[in-house]
């Protein structure tokens, strides 16, 4: 399992021209699965991600979690994270986990970082979606969890 966490000032996502997720100060998550994934990566990347100490203190570092600033998330699938470029110009996404097993685990992570004590939003699973992202540093952090 694969994320993208970016520290964000606000984000949102739009499908079909209306606003379906969008929260101020927190994390957006775009979250790719591959086929061996399951509950232990969900697990330990929720976990990680609510504990990830990349928001500013009052001395400027930072050494503070969006538990503690008390930031909301938005998670986006992303199977694109499983782009495969080594050969040709056309990317190959075969690593990426099918629709039967993605999507489940998507909301199931969804549902343990909400359980972590960040409130959560989503994208909706394989729609087009128009994401806003407000970077804030710009900081953007890339986890994996085999």
């Amino acid at each position: 399992m694969r994320a993208l966490v970016q520290r964000v000032s606000r984000a949102s996502v739009t499908v079909e021209g209306q606003i379906i997720s969008e929260i101020g100060k927190g994390l957006l998550i775009l979250l790719g699965v591959g086929h061996s994934d399951g509950e232990t990566q969900a697990q330990f990347l929720a976990e990680k991600i609510a504990n990830l100490r990349i928001f500013e203190d009052e001395q400027g570092k930072t050494n503070l979690s969006a538990l503690d600033v008390k930031g909301e998330a938005i998670v986006v699938s992303q199977f694109t994270l499983y782009a495969d470029t080594r050969k040709g110009r056309r990317p190959s996404f075969l690593d990426a986990a099918l629709p039967d097993l993605a999507e489940p685990l998507v909301e199931r992570f969804i549902q343990l970082l909400r359980g972590q004590g960040i409130p959560t939003q989503s994208g909706k699973f394989g729609a087009h979606m128009e994401v806003e992202i407000h970077n804030h540093g710009p900081v953007t952090i890339w986890l994996e969890k085999e």
